[in-house]
């Protein structure tokens, strides 16, 4: 039990963030490193800069329950909680204690994955944790006499000084370690609970099924207690590397000032905490017999998972890989991508194509009738898109690696090498997709509904083969991510990029993951239809896609990439490793023996020149991590009883900002109004820059409230001019910082409760402040706005700014040489330049300087930058792009010349004669 009180922990894999593959040091024959212990320090760095020496720590099983551990009142607490779920299990009646056990774990469950989950989320976006342990004073000391809390001060003190009696004092540790302690002893109690109480909900469902052959119950019992074995493995070695540092999470907290070697466990599979680190809920569900303890095992997995993907990934992605800057990018970038249903156009021919045929074959497949004469024509619509996808594709790419066949076929009708490159995209789109829709048919032919899923191995069949299939999309998923559009589609059979080998993502553990998870939903459909039929299919494939890797990828990767390709995966290398000399002397052996064997039969066929060629079985699927946002929210509240005290003639909101231009109040005098509409007004509109940094001025009394903020609305929003009705959606500021525990809400504060002097009030003080309003914090897109000044952390309002517009200049035309277009270019670069500079938040490490220099690479990891860009290119050039243009083109220059070739195409259709949008006039004559 104590093992297995880490195997719901899954934290270990924090830590694993801070390495990265290096394949070049494999291919010089480099041995890999183990993490050794060393008898150094090990030094701890706050966010300020404080460094410190980090304590050691112990792993959380052997305090807790080795009786030799010194023990402190929290200790007493898990144990007492621990105690109490047990007795609840011995006392509770039978028919009570499974509905009652799965809430319980249900509830821990949910305090691990979201309670934990947004702790981290807070600590990692805005220091919370530790903001609110200075608010409460925690870790002041009470001889300063600010402590409200002396009692608790010397509790904690007297806690986790008992835990860390040898290099530990409370006073001198900074208070993010502190905090960070204090939050270990939360995790402590969680996951305890969680995986308490479910072994205690297995307990409850624990049955012998009735009948149940003798042979079974043996291969039942030797997987469960095999799987919870390797799970304590993957448990004690993922702590062995990541030691409690990474365990508890402390790099939300602190970093430290080391580095790790990730071998054992992190090369056997991606994320093992999270991974292979839950066989053991699987093996306790085959001894527990039941289907109720696979089912929640199965939701607590996967809320593993999003734990992983929403709260530890964003934190890894933002902590140890900063936005860098490219070093160049593409002249000329394709972004139109073919895979994902993101990027399905149905103007687009192989698009159109897909959708119609797969309408057709659907329809087809449930308006027919389930006889045996139609399932034969599914099987075999299938078995020869199978063939023609493996073997066909196969030959083709054969014959473009030895001769660039299909290549030399379009330069022969006239076209251009990418347009061949375009061609075979689509080609090859169609065709893997139709491979995948007619099996999909074939199983839907063959499948019939269960009449009793409580009959035989009918659930756990299901159960099984959509495990499977969900295993053939994640690798599908992670090959892309790691290859690309341009590896996915061979692109290094067609172009020779230079390309260097990379072993990242799915990789690094596997040379091939094709070979065996490529395949892995075929198996799951053929155990889900238990039809001998989809059973042949499912092999033909596997089979077919070994031989296309071992024919038609692997002689072409040794082609191209030599010496460079790695002949050890990360899994290879550790099973070898792992391996009792013997073994190892008889495994090398054996693979003597092979390799002979193996050149032996290629220069055998490559005497016969046969044409063998399979093709690659993955799923075509692209999805996108979505990313929970929690914008900072303010909710509407009743009055403040204390608004009584304060005058809002004595508050005041001026705004300052960067003007847009000329073109901005004669844009408004359009020769549609009236003779004295016509006529400027007389009053200074405010009209600013897209995107531009605002400056906000208040004045307001000395006595005013220390959480007073001030929100960004559109006028048009609030019906009332004394209560906001709305939530700001994180476009506020507060006035004075450190009110909100929230380094988010203080970000744009430059002064505050500066005293004003030439008060023309005698009886009121008059303080004033500065704030910016820039970035995340402003509305990007045109229209009528208004700063609020609101009380006190509530949605009264004492004090509205004027109202101002925010508004993009349309480019000028006229003035530009329509038949030069080098001028024509640069005018919109010189144009484009400050506008993409105000869209990426004017921020040197992602913002250009020089319409060469790239973007940083913050633009390529949230969308929110392009989406920003090409609304501000449609309003200001009347030429609309996707989002994925502005990534792809990677710079200013790239996306002026993208804009001038738009508008020189879309020319005869703008009813301009050159680039404008406006009714072209007649040519005057030349004057004499």
């Amino acid at each position: 039990m104590s093992v297995a009180a880490d195997s719901s922990a899954g934290d270990g894999e924090l830590r694993h963030r801070n390495v990265s593959t290096d394949v070049n040091s494999e291919n010089e024959g480099s041995e890999d490193i183990v993490a050794t212990p060393k008898a150094r320090k090990t030094y701890g760095r706050t966010k300020d800069g404080t460094v410190f020496t980090v304590p050691t720590t112990h792993d959380m099983v052997s305090q807790l329950l080795d009786p030799r551990e010194p023990k402190n009142l929290s200790d007493v607490i898990v144990l007492a909680v621990l105690a109490g779920h047990i007795l609840a299990l011995y006392f509770l009646p039978e028919s009570l204690k499974r509905p009652v056990f799965a809430a319980v774990f249900l509830f821990w469950r949910a305090c691990y994955n979201l309670g934990i989950g947004i702790l981290l989320r807070l600590q990692s976006n805005e220091n919370k944790l530790v903001a609110w342990a200075k608010k409460w004073k925690f870790f002041e000391n009470p001889a300063t006499g600010r402590n409200p809390r002396p009692w608790l001060y010397k509790l904690l003190k007297r806690e986790l000084e008992i835990k860390i009696p040898e290099d530990y004092e409370f006073e001198k540790a900074p208070i993010e370690y502190n905090t960070w302690l204090v939050f270990r002893r939360l995790v402590d109690l969680i996951l305890m609970c969680d995986f308490v109480s479910y072994c205690l909900f297995a307990i409850a469902c624990g049955n012998q099924p009735a009948g149940e052959l003798i042979y079974i119950k043996v291969a039942r019992w030797v997987f469960g207690w095999l799987t919870i074995g390797f799970n304590l493995w993957v448990k004690l070695d993922a702590h062995r590397v990541v030691k409690d540092y990474a365990w508890y999470w402390g790099d939300f907290f602190y970093l430290v000032d080391q580095e790790l070697t990730f071998d054992g466990v992190f090369e056997m599979a991606p994320h093992p905490m999270y991974s292979i680190g839950y066989a053991g809920y699987y093996g306790i569900s085959a001894l527990a017999a039941s289907y109720s303890v696979l089912f929640i095992s199965i939701v607590a997995h996967a809320a593993q998972l999003a734990f992983l993907v929403l709260i530890e990934n964003p934190h890894i992605q933002k902590t140890y890989d900063p936005p860098t800057r490219k070093s160049e990018v593409p002249v000329r970038p394709r972004i139109h991508n073919l895979l994902g249903v993101k990027n399905l156009d149905l103007l687009r021919t192989v698009d159109y194509s897909t959708f119609v045929t797969l309408s057709f074959l659907m329809l087809l497949a449930i308006v027919t009738p389930q006889t045996p004469l139609n399932q034969s024509l599914f099987f075999s619509i299938a078995l020869v898109f199978r063939l023609w996808y493996s073997v066909g594709l196969g030959v083709i790419l054969t014959r473009q690696s030895n001769d660039k066949a299909w290549t030399r076929h379009f330069l022969k009708v006239g076209e251009t090498p990418e347009e061949g490159w375009r061609q075979w995209k689509g080609y090859y789109h169609y065709t893997q997709t139709l491979c995948y829709a007619t099996f999909m048919a074939a199983c839907w032919k063959m499948y019939s509904v269960p009449v009793d899923w409580n009959y035989g191995f009918v659930m756990l069949r299901h159960v099984v083969g959509a495990s499977l299939i969900a295993l053939q999309i994640w690798t599908a998923m992670s090959i892309y991510e790691s290859l690309g559009e341009f590896g996915w589609f061979f692109g290094d059979f067609f172009f020779d990029q230079g390309a260097k080998l990379t072993y990242t993502s799915i990789y690094r553990f596997l040379n091939n993951p094709e070979r065996v998870l490529g395949t892995a939903g075929l198996w799951g459909a053929a155990i889900i239809t238990w039809s001998r039929s989809i059973f042949a299919l499912a092999l033909v494939s596997h089979l077919l896609t070994i031989g296309f890797l071992q024919f038609v990828e692997k002689p072409h990767m040794q082609k191209i990439y030599g010496r460079n390709m790695r002949r050890e995966a990360g899994l290879t290398k550790f099973i070898k490793r792992s391996l009792p000399p013997p073994v190892a002397e008889w495994q090398s052996s054996v693979n003597k023996v092979m390799d002979e064997t193996s050149h032996f039969v290629e220069d055998f066929l490559d005497t016969a020149r046969p044409k063998f060629a399979a093709g690659v079985s993955t799923i075509v699927r692209d999805t996108t991590a979505l990313f929970n946002k929690y914008p900072a929210r303010l909710t509407l509240t009743k009055l403040s009883p204390d608004l009584a005290g304060f005058d809002p003639k004595y508050y005041s909101v001026t705004v300052e900002g960067e003007a847009s231009g000329i073109s901005a109040l004669t844009e408004r005098a359009s020769g549609k109004e009236g003779t004295a509409g016509r006529f400027p007004n007389e009053l200074k509109t405010m009209i600013f820059e897209y995107g531009a940094p605002i400056k906000v001025k208040w004045r307001a009394p000395a006595t005013h409230g220390k959480k007073d903020w001030i929100g960004l609305y559109m006028v048009a929003d609030n019906r009332s001019r004394e209560i906001t009705e709305l939530s700001s959606l994180g476009r506020w500021v507060p006035t004075v910082p450190g009110q909100f525990e929230s380094t988010t809400a203080d970000k744009g504060i430059l002064t505050w409760d500066q005293p004003v002097g030439d008060s023309d009030a005698n009886e009121v003080n008059l303080v004033s402040g500065e704030m910016v309003f820039s970035g995340d914090k402003l509305w990007w897109t045109q229209g009528v706005f208004e700063f609020r000044y609101h009380h006190d952390g509530n949605h009264n309002v004492m004090s509205i700014s004027q109202p101002f517009e925010i508004h993009i200049n349309r480019f000028d035309y006229t003035d530009i040489d329509a038949d030069n277009d080098a001028a024509f270019q640069q005018s919109v670069e010189s144009a484009l330049l400050p506008m993409v500079q105000n869209c990426l938040d004017r921020d040197p490490e992602i913002a250009p300087s020089t319409p060469a220099e790239p973007f940083g690479s913050h633009v390529e990891r949230d969308g929110k930058y392009a989406k920003r860009l090409v609304y501000a290119i449609r309003q200001m050039f009347g030429i609309e792009f996707a989002p994925a243009v502005v990534p792809a083109d990677g710079n200013v220059k790239n996306l002026a010349w993208r804009i001038c070739n738009a508008k020189q195409v879309l020319a005869p259709y703008s009813m301009s004669c050159s680039r404008g949008t406006t009714t072209p006039a007649e040519k005057q004559p030349a004057s004499p």
